[in-house]
């Protein structure tokens, strides 16, 4: 069984991955397999987005490619034209290596994966707007209007997931500190979705 997990900024579903691993599934993480294939294809990358884009030690600098793109479908689209093909083949070869078993394809972007339609169930992780803001102000340290561009830029995130024939499961991170009540939440609501019928009978659970 394939699931898809993935969220809006800063929902925290890097965290949910890593719940996910401590009870024993195998955990993809799509956005880290891209960082692989932007360094592979950087000849490329520096060819149409400009040498500037080299960092001293010569790898691509990420954070100023992402300010090249954002808000431009035709550069995003160059850039994905890039860099996808690279990446959706170690995403198959990974997929393929875990020999049939349940496995998690944790991605940002999944409804733009090659695997997106062969998922059997997608986890979307989601938490309160003001909570996913403070986060990435502590995270990302970006300015507010950045910050909300980004916002403004998901506004469809879950629609296109909602119109899926794949089971949906909605995981709600609310958590900003330490409590352990609400890491108890959203611990049951991850045990909940593995407790399902069909995961069940697979022996995960």
């Amino acid at each position: 069984m394939l699931i898809g997990l993935t969220g809006t900024y800063c929902a925290g579903k890097n965290h949910v991955a890593a719940l996910l691993e401590q009870r024993g599934l195998p955990v993809l993480d799509v956005d880290k397999l891209g960082h692989v294939a932007i360094e592979a294809e950087k000849a490329a990358i520096f060819f149409r987005f400009g040498r500037e884009l080299q960092k001293p030690d010569g790898t691509v600098d990420r954070r100023l490619l992402g300010r090249k793109v954002f808000g431009k479908p035709e550069e995003l689209a160059a850039l994905e034209a890039i860099v996808h093909p690279g990446a959706n083949r170690l995403t198959d070869e990974w997929i393929a290596a875990r020999n049939g078993k349940t496995c998690i394809i944790n991605a940002a972007l999944l409804h733009r994966s090659t695997t997106f339609e062969q998922l059997d169930r997608i986890i979307l992780v989601t938490a309160p707007f003001f909570t996913r803001l403070l986060r990435a102000r502590k995270r990302d340290g970006l300015s507010l209007f950045v910050l909300l561009k980004r916002f403004i830029s998901q506004k469809d995130f879950t629609t296109q997931y909602f119109m899926r024939k794949a089971d949906i499961y909605r995981v709600e991170n609310r958590g900003l500190s330490d409590s352990r009540r609400l890491k108890a939440k959203l611990e049951s609501q991850i045990d909940a979705i593995l407790s399902d019928a069909i995961l069940s009978e697979e022996g995960i659970f």
